[in-house]
């Protein structure tokens, strides 16, 4: 049911910044809980190509060998990059990649193609790192964690970061038992050994494609501390978005949702589109990653 809530959000985003999903595929999608439309703002894993014409009709999905799902695009098996076969753990993830190539019209847009490229990532590795190296680049974001930096002045901002970070400051702490803090000092708070120990025994439950999900969504975010709010479900999309903008969003008082958060120009409400979009597509990615069930069947057949 999170991840329809979650789906409907993205439907929603998309419209208003100019992508729909196609109605056969949101009826399949609604078959099917654990399933997301196609996201955007990614490049097919370092590609220089961001588009080129389509040149398929079908797009199918099946299990091979050792119960991986592949892709075919007119019964041609879809690689990465890198020339590898592109195969995905679950069926979950192959139906929710199958259903971006299928969205796609007469312009193949790889920039839309979210999963397809975190997918690409993680097959390919191409920066050739393990588990150990990914948790211990993902631990560096807590030195440097959005909400752990406060500013001592305007009054004003002051006690915004205080009223809108101190919940995820207090909600985290109290959920992994650690301590972490927060400081106006530009070197930010020292984190406890212990606390990071305990993240990185956290973090080493994640496998290496949902580690891949996480990771990105901790890049976007510029925060451990509200990633974790949002895999955990305790933050949706807009909220985590919205506290890692904090200073951004920070204008004049007299904003609708949170005082002192000023609604700019359209520019400015495309880039949280955008950043919702590319959040919600690491953390859906994350939790299909960590999917289990299989459904026997093709998708995207009339």
């Amino acid at each position: 049911m999170h991840y329809c809530i979650m789906l409907r959000s993205l439907v929603a985003l998309h419209c208003r910044i100019g992508q729909t999903v196609l109605p056969r595929q949101r009826h399949h999608i609604q078959r099917h809980q654990s399933l997301i439309p196609y996201l955007q703002n990614a490049k097919c894993s370092g590609s220089a190509i961001t588009e080129r014409r389509k040149f398929y009709k079908d797009v199918s999905i099946s299990q091979g060998e050792g119960g991986l799902y592949e892709i075919s695009l007119d019964r041609r098996k879809l690689k990465t990059p890198g020339g590898k076969l592109f195969t995905v753990p679950n069926e979950a993830l192959a139906i929710a990649v199958a259903t971006e190539w299928d969205a796609q019209k007469d312009t193949l847009k790889f920039y839309t193609m979210h999963l397809t490229t975190l997918c690409n990532t993680a097959l390919d590795n191409p920066t050739h790192r393990d588990k150990d190296q990914m948790i211990t680049a993902a631990l560096k974001f807590l030195e440097t964690d959005t909400i752990c930096y406060r500013v001592e002045e305007p009054s004003s901002l002051v006690e915004l970061q205080k009223h809108e970070w101190d919940p995820a400051m207090e909600w985290i702490e109290k959920r992994y038992n650690v301590v972490i803090g927060s400081s106006s000092n530009i070197l930010g708070p020292e984190i406890p050994q212990e606390t990071n120990d305990t993240f990185r025994q956290h973090l080493s439950s994640y496998n290496f494609w949902a580690l891949t999900g996480l990771e990105y969504v901790i890049t976007q975010l510029k925060s451990v501390i509200l990633s974790f709010g949002l895999i955990d479900r305790h933050l949706t999309v807009e909220q985590a978005v919205l506290l890692s903008r904090l200073e951004e969003e920070y204008q004049f008082p007299s904003a609708p949702q949170i005082q002192y958060w000023g609604n700019v120009e359209w520019a400015h409400d495309y880039d949280m589109y955008e950043l919702r979009a590319r959040t919600a597509a690491g953390a859906l990615f994350v939790h299909l990653a960590s999917e289990s069930s299989t459904v026997k069947r093709k998708l995207l057949q009339d």
